[in-house]
């Protein structure tokens, strides 16, 4: 890929450099990390924050240039916790280079971004990212003209397969401050004028870029240098006087002159270098449009979804779990298993921990490897190559009618969908969401009936043997529960409801190496925060029972789970290993399912009590983390509640209407 630069170096660098990566959501960004770091990384909470920010060093740099990657954002100006850390990160770290990676699709609203760094007088490359969906849409940048525009290297790149990035490292070595100025109205430059004054100066941020930032919208940006409160409340108070001044004189505020003034030329900058050809409507832009079409995206959405289920609910629960669990774990491994402890351990109750009715190879490694692994296994496949296809903002772009009956908006079903792979990351990205009311709201959506991918793999192995009517009856009534839910909390909980704004991705054929990629990552943290929760739920188990505590607790729930559920005294266990994970108790009932124990029903209605059941410890903890103690005790005060109700009552209406 070419690289076009017109400007002068920058300063050479004595200390150690940082990198920094801004852009856009969904540019590729975390792709140009891995690119440039290879796979280590270390993750961690942005000081005060609960924003996760990445960083490593640049694989092959004798330097030890760090990297560090910032939550992707539309403009500098914070708006959200993502948006006001990756600000805060460039007035922090003093960065050697801002490595800035655009969507060519969409040029004119990454260049808000360059502008924006270019008035702060940060040294900057511009890397033109995924230039091959550009060109199957007719879309060309003459990325010379615009490098002499904005006196910045300019690098086209397809990150997924490594071009232009190390063009792009080279021009971060010796990356130069924007000499791009834009001129605002008289009101504008007078207010900025006066603000600059009130400034302190810094080594490596232009007072007048700052002064635009605090004016357009950076309000805390005083607080965030480290102003003390005096100089604070003068700084506030001066822009309430000037913004005052402007709407009287104009009628707008000054932000809003700003950010349409920034828009506008970012536009321009675009239309003077894009180049646009007549393309033949390919066959993935003609699948992505049926997709969200109001008739043809419910057949598509139906489809996807079946063919999920058979995937994961036939062939991983059926198919791979009878080849794992009798032919491999039950002829192979846990007779050996058994026979070598009972030959080499003395002690009777070793050997019951071990290879017992809850012994931890018997019981925890058979459940973790031969039911839950494979269909786990099988769903994260799925969904990486949903992730990968662009269908997922679709689903969002579907379910936002359903959604605003709730007081949301599509892009709430995004961390509903993270949470079918994990709740608790599902929970801190609900970030996203622009208030605080949607935040709670979709966090209480999480616990109550968004199934992990451990818990919603084992769920589909169990409907697999009951058809597609019991797929419809569960899924119904979760749904149905989670629509009521969410429209009283949307009554309950006090705030407003956000615009949903969101850009559909194109569609495409998902990269084989990606796939297998994220599959793996994601069997990673199924086999590092999945299974020792098994063993530990197994040993837990092991103690109950050794004690006593195990008869004595399915007495005591007898009446709540034989009699109001109608499922038999062992369902008691699995309910029971719920409280620590959800998945576990699932895998608990599957089994029973599995040993015909449980009747069609009976399988039923665990499913759903499952599926609505509390949330793992872990989510809970995030919970906590997120919204504070308070709000955790009553979504979990809500939500065991609701799933022992719902349970109850399908259970009645079934048994009384047979």
């Amino acid at each position: 890929m070419a690289l076009h630069t017109h400007a002068q170096p920058a300063p050479t660098q004595t200390a150690s450099p940082t990198f920094v990566l801004v852009g856009n959501p969904n540019v590729g960004k975390s792709v140009v990390f891995g690119a440039l770091t290879g796979r280590y990384a270390t993750v961690s909470n942005y000081p005060g924050t609960t924003v996760e920010v990445t960083e490593g060093r640049v694989r092959g740099a004798q330097d030890l240039t760090r990297l560090v990657d910032t939550p992707g954002v539309y403009s500098l100006v914070p708006l959200s916790d993502d948006e006001r850390v990756t600000r805060d990160i460039l007035l922090a770290e003093r960065p050697s280079a801002v490595l800035q990676v655009a969507d060519t699709k969409n040029l004119s609203r990454s260049l808000v971004i360059t502008l924006e760094l270019a008035e702060l007088g940060l040294p900057s490359v511009l890397a033109l990212n995924m230039a091959d969906e550009a060109h199957t849409r007719g879309i060309a940048v003459d990325a010379p003209a615009l490098a002499q525009r904005l006196g910045l290297p300019v690098v086209t790149t397809v990150a997924t397969a490594g071009e232009g990035i190390e063009q792009m490292l080279a021009a971060a070595g010796q990356a130069p401050v924007s000499p791009y100025t834009i001129t605002y109205d008289d009101a504008v430059e007078a207010a900025v004028a006066q603000v600059q004054r009130y400034l302190p100066g810094s080594s490596h941020l232009l007072v007048r870029g700052l002064a635009l930032h605090f004016l357009g919208g950076g309000d805390d940006l005083p607080a965030a240098l480290g102003l003390p409160a005096a100089e604070q409340e003068t700084l506030e108070t001066l822009r309430r006087q000037l913004d005052a001044h402007a709407c009287a004189q104009g009628g707008d505020s000054l932000a809003l002159r700003i950010n349409r003034r920034r828009v506008g030329e970012a536009q321009l900058l675009a239309a003077a270098v894009l180049q646009r050809r007549a393309m033949q409507t390919s066959a993935a832009e003609t699948i992505g449009r049926l997709a969200v079409h109001p008739v043809w995206g419910w057949p598509i959405l139906a489809a996807v979804l079946y063919l999920v289920y058979l995937f994961v609910g036939v062939l991983g629960a059926g198919v791979l779990v009878d080849l794992l669990e009798n032919g491999l774990f039950g002829g192979l491994i846990n007779p050996w298993l058994t026979a070598v402890v009972d030959a080499l351990v003395p002690f009777a109750w070793l050997r019951s921990l071990l290879v017992g009715e809850y012994g931890l190879v018997t019981v925890a490694l058979t459940y973790s490897f031969a039911i839950v692994l494979p269909i786990v296994g099988a769903f994260f496949l799925a969904f990486s190559l949903l992730e990968d296809s662009g269908y997922l903002p679709r689903l969002a772009v579907m379910l936002d009618r359903a959604f605003r009956s709730m007081g949301l908006n599509g892009k709430a079903v995004l961390p509903m969908i993270l949470g079918l792979g994990c709740d608790t990351m599902a929970t801190v990205s609900t970030r996203m969401l622009e208030t605080r009311k949607e935040r709670i709201q979709v966090t209480l959506l999480l616990a109550l009936g968004v199934p992990c991918s451990a818990q919603l793999g084992v769920l589909m192995g169990m409907v697999g043997g009951l058809g597609l009517g019991a797929v419809l009856v569960w899924g119904g009534v979760v749904v149905a529960t989670v629509l009521a839910v969410g429209y009283l909390a949307a009554r309950i909980i006090p705030g407003e409801q956000s615009d949903f704004l969101l850009e559909l991705p194109p569609m495409r054929l998902p990269a084989l190496r990606n796939i297998l990629v994220k599959t793996l990552a994601r069997m990673e943290w199924y086999l590092w925060e999945v299974v020792p929760i098994f063993v530990l739920g197994t040993a837990l188990l092991f103690v109950l029972d050794a004690v006593g505590a195990l008869l004595w607790l399915q007495a005591a729930l007898a009446p709540l789970v034989v009699n109001w559920l109608g499922l038999p005294v062992e369902a008691t266990n699995a309910l029971l290993v719920g409280f620590l994970r959800r998945d576990y108790g699932a895998a608990g009932l599957f089994d029973l399912s599995r040993r015909g124990l449980m009747d069609p029903v009976q399988v039923l209605v665990s499913m759903v009590v499952i599926t609505l059941f509390v949330p793992c410890v872990a989510n809970v903890l995030m919970i906590v983390k997120e919204h504070g103690a308070r709000t955790a005790f009553w979504v979990v005060a809500t939500v065991f509640p609701i799933a022992l109700l719902v349970g109850g009552l399908l259970n009645w209406v079934i048994r009384w209407g047979a």
